[in-house]
């Protein structure tokens, strides 16, 4: 009869001992999930840094990842590894963050056509995202947020603002409008006067 070999026992073994631990999580016991953290951290991180090109956002994604698989554990069934489990939740995490980035990226870029002008000394998204948002005011800034970079609903958005959908509406198209028609450049020329004098 054929001996399983180390290496096999180990996974095993492992395998047995993440799942008493996620039995023990479910049960209410948070310290068994610094078990599991310490299990995979390091490989999500990797993963993440793989995937998003940055320590700071892997670092982010990882413990944003840690908490959803935390607050979903109940959703966990044995009929997959753990680990394949919470890759999944690793994987779409950093897939909305890349949308997120692109999404920036698109304003930015659109932002940039409209004042190509103010932004032609600048060399980075950093920058012209702080330009841009300087511009806005608070309000003004949750709404642009949550409806270009998060994509919520204005239905969505008046319940995280306590605000009717209407009025949100009116002054996102407000927003918009403020946004296209922005007059100032560095040297002080509104689009107009700009436009006349070439």
């Amino acid at each position: 009869m054929e001996r399983p070999s180390p290496g096999a026992e180990k996974i095993a073994y492992n395998s047995e001992v993440i799942e008493s631990a996620i039995d023990q999580v479910k049960s209410g016991d948070k310290q068994a999930y610094a078990f599991i953290i310490r299990e995979f951290e390091k490989k999500i991180y990797t993963y993440c840094y793989c995937i998003l090109k940055s320590r700071e956002g892997a670092e982010d994604a990882t413990q944003d990842i840690f908490i959803k698989a935390y607050q979903n554990i109940d959703r966990y069934e044995k009929q997959a590894p753990f680990s394949r489990w919470l890759y999944k939740i690793a994987y779409y995490h950093c897939l909305d963050q890349i949308r997120k980035q692109s999404r920036w990226q698109q304003l930015v870029s659109l932002y940039r056509e409209r004042q190509s002008l103010l932004f032609s000394s600048y060399d980075n998204t950093e920058q012209a995202v702080h330009e841009l948002l300087t511009h806005l005011n608070r309000e003004e800034r949750n709404i642009l947020l949550l409806k270009v970079v998060e994509q919520y609903s204005f239905e969505e958005i008046g319940q995280i603002m306590d605000c009717k959908p209407a009025t949100l509406r009116q002054k996102y198209a407000r927003l918009r409008k403020k946004l296209t028609k922005q007059k100032k450049y560095e040297g002080g020329m509104s689009h107009g006067e700009m436009a006349k004098r070439t």
